[in-house]
């Protein structure tokens, strides 16, 4: 690796060397550090205002990065996966270069993540009153683990039904089933068929 990519995950620096994010700074000001070379190495025409939240009660300290500017589309297409790329790789970042830290950074653009947890949130309350309604279990597609989380802390609030994650892998299915039939039939994942011979409504 060469350049800004081997500052950030090369080997340990030799004493005295000054190439790297130095180790004085705040969390904060290496995300920034990061961040700038993000948008410079990738040509990008993005803003971003990066803040400390705070620590948590478990103590670990919340950063946001919130990004603007003429490529923000590419951020949020496709459910966001560049999004979550740069958020993922920050982190990666961050443990490599202080591995002792305890943060967590959370990536937005324009208030897409509260746009998209609303979506998913309405869903999640579609789905239930359908689980209700018909007194079986419905499926939402697979999901990753920040949307499942979002889905199955909605869903808690309501002791009229159960929600649990099902498959392998990262992204999984969301069970959606009323409290009362959790000994009622399951379904085969494999045939997306339950044990009566009918498929499942998926979402």
């Amino acid at each position: 690796m060469t350049g800004f990519f081997s500052k950030l995950f090369g080997g340990k620096k030799k004493t005295g060397a000054s190439d790297s994010p130095s180790d004085s700074s705040s969390t904060v000001d290496l995300v920034k550090d990061i961040m700038k070379g993000l948008v410079e190495k990738g040509s990008f025409e993005l803003e971003y205002t990066v803040r400390s939240e705070g620590a948590t009660a478990a103590g670990i300290e919340e950063i946001s990065v919130e990004l603007s500017g003429k490529d923000e589309e590419l951020l949020t297409e496709k459910e966001g996966a560049f999004l979550d790329s740069l958020q993922l790789f920050i982190k990666r970042a961050i443990q490599h270069q202080r591995p002792d830290a305890r943060v967590n950074v959370n990536f937005d653009c324009n208030g897409y993540r509260e746009e998209s947890s609303k979506e998913l949130v309405e869903l999640a309350e579609k789905l239930r009153d359908k689980a209700l309604e018909q007194g079986r279990s419905v499926y939402l597609r697979a999901l990753p683990p920040k949307d499942r989380k979002i889905v199955h802390q909605h869903l808690a609030s309501d002791d009229r039904v159960r929600s649990r994650s099902v498959g392998d892998g990262l992204y999984k299915k969301i069970k959606i089933y009323p409290a009362k039939s959790t000994g009622a039939r399951d379904v085969d994942f494999d045939s997306g068929r339950g044990d009566d011979g009918h498929a499942e409504p998926v979402l």
